[in-house]
């Protein structure tokens, strides 16, 4: 059985510029079309009820002079042809009445009828006596007047449309303003505003859109205050530490051997390294880091950190890129990585090196679906081995300010899987560099596939 496939309407047509516009149309022709009529059955009303009456008083004198034996006025006469047969029977039955219908043959007409023309007719005899009235100057009337209503009812709708449009889009562009501050935001820019200009006043009256963009900088404000707030007390506090900590080690250095003093050692440890990356997040919050670029290859440095951190972890490259990072944080954000997946996976943990991607995998639990849907969270691990929650933040903060881009996710038989996607460093070919002797170089990023450059120092 073939499904049936469901209809989607393109994604310009949610836009509230294309419903506004759907929106005046339909009313602006609604509109249009009520009046058009109305107009127009009022002016007909009326233009055949004096064509009637002029037809019926018509009538009375043809009458009078039919009684009289009179000969008959030109343009009436006893059933004379043309007359339509329903007039014909009303007379016959000694009534009178009018209508409007074809009138009679005219020399001339290639089509044997003349204009329209005003009917009327009353008993003579038992035959019909009438008469007729030309009606074409009334019907082209009607006819021009119907012209006029459909020419004024779309310029109206047009002027409605475009004023509309116009009014629309001036909202529109706010809104959209505002979405793309609240994006900035969201992406780290605390600094961004809207200055909506009715919020800068609080005398002028504002709308819906002032009061979304004024309620959207107030909060921007307060979550910037409490964040820095917050960043300068992590700051203060790692600082405060370092002192009475470098003096607890210095201390418990001189405990006698045992494992007493091997517990103390080994808290102290841990004190320490907390307090380093407390004071490494608070300076990547403060984004005051800066880079100190070079051109390195990225497979020696992977294998260099795997030995340094001690673990079984293994090594596998394939076609290896240079990329311009820096080196230390580079190092930095691949030793977080695998001490990581050692601390909360489960071995195999294989690193991979490919162009200038850098994977780590382990084949543990995987990473929790909140790390999943909303990246790291300090303090916070659901592993079970030891680990305050830092590893990852640190390995992510010092990412984007090299420029790398950093995922997670699963890896396709099971575990974790860290993905790190660096700038890949990028020279000129030699016809190239004969004619930029400069020597022009360029980093080709994790978002530019076709190649384009950025120069010059990244600075978080």
């Amino acid at each position: 059985m073939r499904r049936r496939r469901r209809f989607r309407s393109p994604s310009w047509t949610a836009s509230l510029t294309w419903k506004s516009a759907v929106f005046l149309t339909v009313m602006c022709c609604t509109l249009a079309a009520l009046l058009g009529v109305l107009v127009h059955t009022a002016v007909t009303r009326q233009t055949v009820e004096h064509a009637r009456e002029k037809a019926l008083a018509r009538l009375e004198v043809v009458t009078d002079a039919y009684e009289a034996g009179e000969p008959l006025p030109r343009g009436s006469g006893i059933d004379p042809p043309g007359l339509p047969g329903s007039l014909r029977a009303l007379a016959a039955g000694g009534e009178r009445g009018t209508v409007v219908a074809d009138g009679p043959h005219r020399p001339g007409d290639p089509d044997g009828q003349g204009g329209p023309a005003m009917w009327a007719a009353g008993p003579a005899d038992g035959r019909a006596l009438a008469t007729w009235t030309d009606y074409s100057h009334s019907a082209r009337t009607i006819g021009g007047l119907d012209r006029a209503i459909i020419g004024s009812s779309l310029l109206a709708i047009a002027a409605t449309l475009l004023f509309g449009l116009f009014a629309v889009g001036r909202v529109t562009r706010r809104l959209h303003q505002s979405a793309r501050v609240a994006r900035r935001i969201s992406a780290g820019d605390l600094d961004a505003r809207v200055n909506d200009p009715r919020t800068a006043r609080p005398v002028r009256a504002q709308d819906e859109v002032a009061i979304v963009a004024g309620a959207l900088d107030t909060m921007a404000s307060t979550l910037q205050r409490k964040l820095q707030t917050e960043q300068r007390f992590t700051a203060d506090v790692a600082h405060e530490l370092r002192t009475p900590l470098t003096g607890l080690s210095a201390a418990a250095e001189l405990l006698p051997p045992g494992r007493p003093a091997e517990l103390v050692r080994d808290r102290v440890k841990a004190m320490r390294a907390l307090t380093e990356d407390l004071l490494e997040i608070s300076r990547l919050d403060a984004r005051t880091e800066q880079v100190d670029l070079a051109v390195h290859d990225l497979a020696p440095i992977a294998e260099r950190v795997v030995r340094a951190s001690g673990t079984d972890t293994e090594v596998r490259v394939s076609g290896a890129a240079r990329v311009e990072t820096d080196r230390r944080r580079l190092e930095r954000v691949i030793g977080n990585l695998v001490a990581n997946a050692h601390r909360h996976g489960a071995r195999p943990v294989v690193l991979s090196v490919d162009g200038a991607v850098v994977t780590v995998t382990d084949h543990g639990p995987g990473f929790p679906a909140y790390l999943l849907d909303g990246g790291p969270q300090r303090f916070r691990t659901d592993g079970a081995g030891k680990g305050h929650g830092l590893g990852l933040t640190i390995a992510l903060g010092q990412a984007q300010v090299i420029g790398a881009r950093l995922d997670f996710g699963s890896a396709p038989d099971g575990g974790a899987l860290a993905r790190l996607t660096l700038p890949e460093y990028v020279r000129l070919d030699d016809g190239d560099s004969d004619a930029n002797p400069g020597g022009d170089r360029g980093r080709r990023g994790p978002d530019d596939p076709d190649g384009s450059t950025r120069n010059g120092p990244h600075t978080s």
